[in-house]
């Protein structure tokens, strides 16, 4: 009977850490419509002024468009970039994939 019940323990340690594992992993990455995260970078899709969004320990906020640049405010910073732009701002490098009148789509890496 030991046999049995060490087995037991060693499976159900098994199936613990293998779940905890799999939490842990879903607990870094995350999607939504307009945003898909990994550990260290998210593509965003920002549509309509004020648009907002909590990625990367950061607050990144959509403020527009002007002459075909997207006004993108970074935690405390303000920054714009047109399409195909990249550019930094506090912890985030943001490299600007599309930028039409009412909407931008980025991607925010940890710089």
């Amino acid at each position: 009977m030991p046999a049995t019940t060490t087995s037991r323990s060693r499976l159900a340690a098994g199936l613990l850490t293998g779940g905890l594992g799999l939490a842990a992993l879903t607990g870094c990455t995350f999607g939504s419509e307009n945003v898909r995260c990994s550990p260290s970078s998210c593509t965003v899709t920002l549509e309509g002024t004020d648009a907002q969004v909590d990625i990367l320990g950061t607050t990144l906020t959509f403020a527009g468009t002007q002459d075909g640049r997207a006004s993108l405010g970074v935690g405390s910073a303000d920054v714009s970039c047109a399409e195909g732009e990249s550019v930094s701002a506090g912890s985030l490098d943001l490299e600007c994939s599309s930028v039409t009148e009412d909407r931008v789509e980025l991607t925010a890496s940890l710089g």
